[in-house]
């Protein structure tokens, strides 16, 4: 097959590039966040969502590379869906769409990076075959990311509920709005809560008779609930505890912050329900209380820390012919069992010498020994963990967004 034909460039280009896939999300996320930062009040669900977005469009960047115009896939559900995101948080359509060309141009620079270095040279028809591909499919990505963000922004009510989700977002963001008819003591102590899917109303009106709280709550227009119970006394501590005891609806998912008393807490209770939320939603508890899974929450939004973590500790061990299966297995039944070889072995039906060899193999991949790195690999393998796990289905929407292109 010739070198020039439409077929065999692509797929070497899209191949060439392949190999370099990690270290070009990487550069493209930090490419989209000089951009604009994400919004403050957009919590870990924005984030993940940008993170999600940038990773399918690369895909779909590399598939029109490989299979030209004709043969691309269609937009990914993830853009059009941070989109329409983008619209219920506040962001900006331009820095939408400024976001998208940063990327792209930065792909175009890393696809022109790999085909200088061609011998012999790719002719310039096949170049210029490439280039006309990535700036149709880049047009036809930014008319449906416009038209998804659009739709979103003017499906969204005018009326009552609208100013009152304006004003909360208002208040989350430092601002001082009149809330004077929202009927909630903003200056006494506060519990925050994310929830989202049948039953939810009806369980968090359940929770706040139980409590002896008054309850105020928001819809928001992804089908979830943002929540705070308030009163003039701290919670119980022993009220909080059962909790996590409690039958809640099957299809419900579940987030609580902490407590937190005055203003601040009411926004800080919030912010600790929605960086845990993604955690219910994708973990196998539907209740997730922000104390217990906080480190993890915060490694979420944090792309320096979680990419570190992977590449120093878990990337190490992938050279092993099953790609480091056995040895996270033998970690984290090590972890679970406080450091102790022989709780380990009893649990993995192994010898003692077998774990105490796998650790030192392990040590020698790492260039360190466990106890030195035993936080930090342990928090590796839980955002692996995390990472793996699948969403439930979510409730059905009361609206339909349009249909990908």
């Amino acid at each position: 097959m010739r070198r020039d034909s439409r077929e065999q460039t692509g797929a070497e280009v899209a191949e060439r590039l392949g190999r370099r896939r990690d270290e070009i999300e990487q550069a493209v996320l930090a490419r989209v966040y000089a951009v604009s930062e994400p919004p403050s009040g957009g919590g870990s669900e924005y984030l993940e969502g940008l993170r999600a977005a940038v990773s399918a469009s690369i895909d779909y960047g590399m598939a029109g590379i490989e299979h030209g115009e004709q043969g691309a896939p269609p937009i990914p559900d993830e853009l059009l869906a941070q989109a329409r995101l983008a619209a219920r948080s506040g962001v900006s359509l331009d820095t939408v769409l400024r976001r998208y060309f940063a990327g792209y141009a930065l792909l175009e620079d890393f696809l022109i990076d790999e085909i200088e270095g061609w011998e012999p040279p790719l002719e310039s028809v096949a170049l210029r075959r490439v280039m006309r591909s990535q700036a149709a499919l880049v047009d036809r990505l930014l008319a449906a990311v416009s038209e998804a963000y659009r739709w979103e922004a003017e499906r969204r009510p005018g009326g009552t509920d609208a100013r009152r989700s304006l004003q909360v977002e208002r208040l989350l963001a430092g601002e001082f709005p009149d809330v004077t008819e929202f009927s909630y003591d903003f200056a006494g102590h506060h519990l925050g809560a994310v929830a989202k899917g049948p039953g939810a109303s009806e369980a968090l009106r359940e929770l706040a008779r139980s409590l002896d709280r008054r309850l105020f709550s928001l819809p928001r227009d992804d089908g979830s609930l943002w929540v705070w119970l308030g009163g003039r006394d701290a919670l119980d501590r022993e009220d909080l505890a059962r909790l996590s005891d409690t039958s809640w609806p099957a299809q419900m998912v579940f987030a609580l912050g902490e407590p937190a008393h005055g203003l601040g807490g009411w926004r800080l209770t919030h912010q600790q329900a929605r960086a845990a939320f993604p955690i219910a939603l994708r973990g196998r508890r539907h209740f997730v209380r922000y104390g217990d899974v906080a480190l993890l929450a915060a490694m979420l939004q944090d792309d320096l820390l979680a990419t570190s973590l992977r590449r120093l500790y878990l990337d190490p061990l992938a050279i092993e012919r099953d790609g480091g299966a056995t040895f996270r297995e033998t970690l984290r039944a090590y972890f679970d069992a406080e450091l102790n070889v022989s709780s380990t072995a009893a649990v993995l039906g192994i010898t003692r010498n077998t774990v105490t060899s796998r650790l030192h193999a392990i040590e020698e991949h790492l260039g360190r020994p466990i106890g030195a790195c035993g936080a930090d690999l342990e928090a590796a393998l839980r955002l692996e963990e995390f990472a793996s796990q699948t969403s439930p289905d979510p409730p059905a929407q009361s609206a339909s967004p349009p249909p990908s292109r």
